[in-house]
């Protein structure tokens, strides 16, 4: 099984606007049975770590590739716009979760 986690670096103070916005896009991934539960969290503000950050996660049982043939993906709406304007890069990240024997 894997660790997903996507990074949002975000314009100063719209952090928790993202947030907002990242939930909503999660949501309606699980909806449409292309992810497990989600987790949106900050860092930077009042925790430490890198301020304007915005990450999510979830867990996969396998990494595939998201431009397969039978993979659909749920309506956005309005929501990947209005992450635009506040999203200034992002990344991805993949770990293997361990798994003792």
């Amino acid at each position: 099984m894997f660790l997903v986690r996507r990074v949002f670096k975000v314009k100063p103070r719209t952090a928790r606007k993202a947030a907002e916005i990242i939930t909503q896009m999660g949501k309606k991934y699980e909806e449409a049975g292309q992810r497990s539960t989600s987790r949106v969290y900050i860092s930077g503000g009042s925790v430490p770590g890198p301020a304007n950050t915005v990450y999510m996660d979830w867990i996969e049982e396998a990494l595939r590739s998201p431009y397969r043939e039978d993979n659909q993906s749920p309506d956005m709406g309005d929501l990947s716009s209005q992450l635009r304007e506040v999203q200034e890069e992002s990344y991805i990240e993949f770990y293997e979760l361990f798994s003792p024997r």
